[in-house]
């Protein structure tokens, strides 16, 4: 739990406090990060850059919401940031083969994810459920992530994201929706191989 001092601590520049504040939260940010970009390696930088901002903003954390929700927001930041450079940069090679630009390696498709906190009886569902996740739209993957991987309120994902708590209630509903469609698929596909 972060308490006043140890918010007084950061503010301080002690390192022992932030030391405290990394192990309170690391497993939590890796966590929403390789949900979100189903990347183990960029879930890890995502995590480092992640500590260094909090470290670098803590002066101007203004205590509006907890210091919780103010960390997921800022993995939920990083990670989207990285999906959509990531894009991005998908977007820059195919071009570049369209027009005979200098990147010509073919494009690769994404290897299936295994999500680390998976039992592995569950792996092969865990891979579908987030193959259909990655295929939803920014803003109900992340909301979907937060309310059901990360199993938090839907009140603190409506801090974190910025948004009312109708608007996260939409999102889920329409993410649900569009989750139930895309694995009904994969599993009546896979019912008739």
């Amino acid at each position: 739990m972060v308490t006043p001092q140890l918010i007084s601590a950061l503010r301080a520049g002690d390192q022992a406090a932030f030391k405290q504040l990394v192990e309170l939260y690391q497993d939590k940010v890796f966590n929403t990060a390789i949900s979100l970009v189903q990347d183990h390696g960029a879930a890890e930088d995502i995590a480092q850059e992640v500590f260094v901002t909090v470290y670098r903003s803590i002066l101007s954390f203004n205590q509006k919401s907890s210091v919780s929700t103010w960390i997921y927001r800022i993995t939920v930041n990083k990670s989207l940031d990285h999906l959509r450079a990531a894009g991005r940069q998908k977007r820059q090679s195919l071009l570049g083969r369209m027009f005979g630009g200098d990147n010509t390696e073919a494009l690769e498709a994404q290897p299936a994810f295994d999500h680390p906190g998976v039992l592995l009886e569950r792996k092969e569902q865990a891979a579908a459920l987030f193959a259909a996740i990655n295929t939803l739209p920014e803003n109900q993957k992340t909301v979907f992530v937060l309310a059901h991987i990360e199993e938090l309120p839907q009140k603190e994902v409506a801090e974190i994201m910025g948004i009312s708590l109708k608007a996260v209630e939409s999102l889920l509903q329409r993410a649900k929706g569009g989750l139930r469609k895309k694995l009904s698929s994969i599993y009546d596909r896979r019912k008739k191989e």
